[in-house]
């Protein structure tokens, strides 16, 4: 009887701490739509098509950023909180030393893909926004999380979000002029009071500076520097080749597609949150393939779902998001299956992840890597751009990079995992 006692304890705080994550994820959901409706329908779509990729590519180098020390800041978080205030100077310093490699490889990505569309002040300022200031706010909400302050950490990711979309409305709304220069300073303004709000949140601890204890996580560090930069890296490389290869226009519409999709990741992620940390204390759990089976079923079903019924109210109201997003939104019939198969890609690089299995989960994400940059060639080669083909064919893009996720992970699982 005590036994099943705790096991219905043990359940009711997963549940708990999940409906806490999600209801920071509908709510992010609910704002990030706004946001999205709003910015798509006041910046041309060229303008948007060049933002939405610069914004990515400074999300990618935002993964750069302290090398990877965000990974053993979290896990100290998770399991040894009365270290927080060690790891969080070991985070500072390494973020100090990581600067210049953001700033060459910000340079050398604005040489080859953003030269012609955007000026490098411009690019600049979305960069910087990107790789400091809201990486930052998130690495507060990564370290709530760890010591599962999940209702506050939701909050302050709809704060950010939110921000970003009060920003949007006062760019159109205010502004005089509508295009990127301009919002670029709006977007940073957003990102810069998101992270002052975050850091009064941030846990009191004593600074202290311990070289021992970083060398320890050195590897496991530039493991998931490596594995973070090349999960994001293989995410939002397809925009670059879209921008690089079909121009801004282009870009603009496979951004608006990409976007929408990204929303239904929203829920996805919030149970991927809970994942990980169970399976840090318990690494066996899902050692069942009834189990393993059952949980892909539910989250392809889930992602599929969300599409098709967002799909579905935009063809009852085409213009719900926007005059600029309508022409779009009726392509999204066609990457229903899109979604799924990206989602359960992101999933299973979180298996890896909680198991300890950081290196493998940098080969699998290199190989993802190049991978879709070849299918992705390919494809923008292979199909005329003025018609629906190369649209459909993402789906088998997707499903593709799927099938090489499963193979590393599910080859991962036979391994014993590691104590990080």
């Amino acid at each position: 009887m005590n036994a099943i006692l705790r096991h219905l304890s043990a359940n009711q705080q997963i549940l708990h701490a999940y409906f806490s994550v999600i209801s920071g994820s509908a709510g992010r959901l609910v704002v990030s739509l706004a946001y999205f409706v709003v910015l798509a329908n006041t910046l041309p779509i060229t303008d948007y098509g060049v933002f939405a990729t610069a914004s990515g590519t400074g999300l990618v180098l935002s993964r750069l950023l302290a090398l990877g020390f965000s990974s053993p800041l979290y896990r100290i978080a998770v399991v040894k909180p009365r270290l927080l205030g060690v790891y969080t100077t070991g985070y500072l310093v390494a973020s100090i030393l990581s600067l210049p490699l953001i700033a060459i490889a910000a340079l050398l990505v604005y040489l080859l893909f953003f030269a012609g569309d955007v000026g490098f002040f411009t690019f600049s300022i979305v960069i910087i926004t990107e790789t400091l200031l809201w990486r930052s706010a998130e690495i507060v909400i990564i370290v709530n999380n760890g010591l599962k302050r999940f209702g506050l950490a939701a909050v302050l990711v709809i704060f950010g979000t939110a921000a970003r979309a009060a920003a949007a409305g006062l760019f159109w709304n205010q502004s005089s002029v509508h295009d990127l220069d301009h919002w670029a300073w709006w977007y940073a303004g957003a990102n810069a009071v998101s992270l002052v709000v975050a850091l009064y949140f941030y846990p009191r601890v004593r600074l202290r500076f311990d070289p021992r204890l970083y060398l320890r996580r050195v590897q496991d560090s530039l493991a998931v520097a490596g594995a973070e930069l090349l999960f994001y890296l293989q995410s939002e490389l397809d925009k670059l080749m879209v921008l690089g290869i079909g121009g801004p226009a282009l870009a603009g519409i496979y951004a608006i597609i990409m976007r929408v999709v990204d929303l239904t990741a929203l829920p996805i992620r919030s149970f991927n949150t809970i994942l990980v940390q169970k399976l840090m204390q318990s690494p066996d759990m899902l050692k069942s393939l009834k189990v393993r089976v059952a949980i892909e079923a539910g989250l392809m079903v889930v992602s599929v779902a969300g599409l098709a019924t967002l799909a579905f109210l935009l063809h009852l109201y085409p213009n719900a998001l926007g005059r600029n997003v309508a022409p779009v939104a009726e392509l999204l019939p066609l990457v229903l299956l899109l979604p799924g198969f990206r989602n359960l890609a992101e999933y299973q690089g979180e298996l890896m992840y909680a198991r300890g299995h950081s290196w493998l989960r940098t080969t699998c994400l290199a190989l993802l890597t190049l991978s879709k940059a070849g299918l992705i060639t390919l494809l923008l080669y292979g199909f005329a751009h003025d018609g629906q083909d190369w649209i459909i064919a993402l789906n088998g893009v997707f499903a593709g990079l799927y099938v090489i996720s499963a193979i590393f992970t599910y080859s991962s699982l036979r391994l014993p995992a590691k104590r990080v």
